[in-house]
């Protein structure tokens, strides 16, 4: 199979879908592999690293889009990539469709085939979707303990307080791989950690292996009563292919004293509060109802190089699988790649973003070898 690595056009997006070493393992089981031209020049792999490991240096976007069978990427494509795919070619990135029906159309008008990372189940699990979650949970308390400085126009308060003075509270809304990363940061800074979320089960695990952070069940009354006393909100809920609840209303904003801090880390499925919109990198808070608020839509990227790694390290044998196999016999043979398919010929099959936008919806399960 040809497989096609473009450059991302994100503003400030620097990670790359393929390594040289992932592109040294694809050219050995006799795969052709495209790389655009510095597609990963911004975390030093260089165009020669790449022709090293046996890949072809493309000049331009148009020519991966026209030449590869299977389109990996990281982040969402552009409506301008959207023009370039084609009937029967595979797009693998990460996707985020519940929160973009522009994108969901433009991709269903291609015929392409869609696979998106963030909703790939393994055994309740999402493989592809938790290294980042990782990554953004740990950066949520870095960049949050960074605008509650005084001078970035926070309340001045430190997190992990200092001797005789108390350490700042942090409230993180679910307990999934973002936000238990998050509670963890925070208690390695010394903060006082209170994590919030639905799943009893979860909450059990979380006490076990989470001693110094507080488990509170979620409920509208807990965070009225939790938000006067906050420095930090974390939004870390998700529900997998589906638009991010709306937990916060702006109302709720005006209970925080002003200067506090909240990350959205939900930003890329639409956020968890009324009042988030995205922001970038260059650009990365804004100020609502007082409360400063971070609303990345690639949060990762921030750290391309431990992002790209650590994506790619998860992704690399799906890719393999699809470029040994081709689409059919892989979803045949691991079913559970099935749930990353969104979009296949012009038609919906995640329920979620279905459901989201008022659209038919596909069954997943026609994917099956003839």
């Amino acid at each position: 199979m040809v497989i096609g690595i473009p450059k991302e056009l994100k503003e400030q997006e620097y990670r790359v879908a393929g390594v040289p070493s992932g592109v040294y393992q694809w050219a050995r089981r006799g795969h052709r592999v495209l790389v655009e031209k510095s597609a990963g020049v911004g975390i030093g792999f260089l165009d020669e690293d790449y022709r090293a490991a046996g890949a072809e240096i493309m000049d331009s976007p148009e020519a991966i889009f026209e030449n590869a069978e299977l389109i990996i990427k990281v982040k969402e494509p552009l409506l301008s990539e959207c023009d370039l795919l084609r009937p029967g070619q595979i797009l693998f990135t990460y996707l985020h469709l519940a929160a973009n029906r522009i994108l969901t159309e433009a991709l269903r008008k291609t015929g392409a085939t869609c696979i998106a990372y963030e909703t790939v189940e393994v055994n309740r699990r999402l493989p592809l979707l938790e290294p980042m979650s990782e990554i953004a949970g740990r950066m949520s308390i870095i960049m949050g303990g960074y605008f509650l400085a005084k001078y970035a126009g926070g309340t001045g308060v430190l997190l992990g307080g200092v001797p005789g003075v108390l350490p700042g509270k942090v409230v993180v809304l679910g307990g999934g791989t973002a936000g238990v990363n998050a509670a963890r940061m925070a208690m390695g800074l010394g903060a006082d950690v209170t994590i919030l979320e639905v799943d009893m089960e979860r909450m059990r695990f979380l006490d076990i292996t989470m001693h110094a952070a507080h488990t509170l069940f979620s409920s509208e009354g807990s965070l009225l009563e939790l938000l006067p006393r906050i420095d930090l909100l974390i939004g870390a809920v998700l529900l997998p292919g589906a638009r991010a609840p709306k937990l916060i209303r702006r109302d709720m904003l005006r209970l925080m004293r002003p200067g506090s801090v909240f990350v959205d880390i939900a930003i890329d499925q639409g956020g968890c509060a009324e009042t988030s919109r995205p922001t970038t990198h260059g650009n990365p808070v804004f100020v609502e109802e007082g409360i400063c608020h971070y609303c990345v839509s690639n949060m990762p990227g921030a750290y391309a190089q431990t992002a790209t790694q650590a994506l790619t390290n998860a992704t690399h044998r799906f890719v393999e699988t699809l470029a040994d196999l081709g689409l059919s016999e892989t979803l045949s043979r691991i079913p559970q790649l099935r749930s990353g398919v969104n979009i296949h010929e012009g038609e919906v099959t995640c329920e979620a973003v279905a459901k989201t936008f008022g659209l038919e919806y596909r069954e997943r399960d026609f994917f099956k070898c003839s």
